[in-house]
């Protein structure tokens, strides 16, 4: 399995290259703006590092994604499943890469961003007083009528419903693209297809998630709840998907 995820890496490792390569000149302006007090570059540099950390993740699960389709419609990549692989090992390969991946990403850009912002504020001497204002405000939101709370629990399970449901967008693409691609594997439209499939998977998923998950009062436990259903869901697509390829793709 390790070595079916490093071979995933490899495959996707020029996208985060780029991606890291952009975020690190974007940072390197938004340092000479701030300390040089120049608000152009610094603006703009802003406004980078926003689009990468708001199109980082995706980019990293739809090249994922565009990675098992290549996989299963090329000769070459559909070498892969002619190794004494099963279908099981190497899906679960390219899900954890992704999922690693994407976890990695987020967690990197949520740091970033809090340091910068961190830097901001402490330059201009206001970190405290900010710092409070967004505690009151928090204290004054409420859902399901509770407060709002900023705690380790709360992140926590707000990362974990985030996670679980990036996991189960790219296990239901998964899916979509293995059926699409194993019933009509060089026919015009497939990826059209795969594209609305995979739409129609995630609305119904996703609908039947809230339903499950509305009635809970507590917003906390709501995460969590939701969170798990996502990961069962998950699980699920990827069996399904693993049984396809097996049956369709083994040799």
């Amino acid at each position: 399995m390790l070595k079916l995820m490093k071979y995933e890496l490899r495959k996707t490792w020029f996208t985060k290259v780029i991606l890291l390569a952009l975020t690190a000149a974007a940072e390197i302006g938004f340092l000479i703006g701030l300390y040089g007090d120049r608000d152009e570059p610094m603006s703009v540099s802003v406004v980078i590092l926003v689009l990468l950390a708001t199109f980082g993740v995706l980019v990293i699960g739809l090249e994922s994604i565009l990675t098992l389709h290549r996989d299963m419609n090329t000769r070459q990549s559909y070498m892969l499943f002619m190794t004494p692989n099963s279908s099981y090992k190497i899906l679960g390969a390219k899900v954890l890469e992704c999922s690693i991946s994407i976890l990695l990403t987020g967690g990197f850009f949520f740091a970033l961003g809090t340091l910068d912002i961190s830097l901001v504020l402490s330059k201009t001497g206001e970190l405290d007083r900010i710092w409070k204002m967004f505690k009151e405000m928090l204290a004054h939101i409420t859902v399901n009528g509770r407060a709002l709370q900023l705690d380790a629990r709360t992140v926590g399970a707000l990362v974990f419903q985030m996670l679980a449901t990036w996991i189960t967008t790219i296990t239901t693409a998964y899916l979509a693209d293995v059926i699409s691609s194993a019933l009509l594997n060089g026919k015009k439209f497939n990826g059209v297809i795969s594209f609305l499939l995979f739409l129609a998977l995630n609305w119904g998923l996703s609908w039947i998630t809230d339903k499950i998950t509305a009635p809970i009062p507590d917003m906390i436990t709501m995460m969590f709840v939701y969170g798990g259903i996502s990961l069962v869901f998950s699980a699920v697509m990827y069996v399904i998907t693993a049984i396809i390829m097996e049956k369709r793709l083994s040799v």
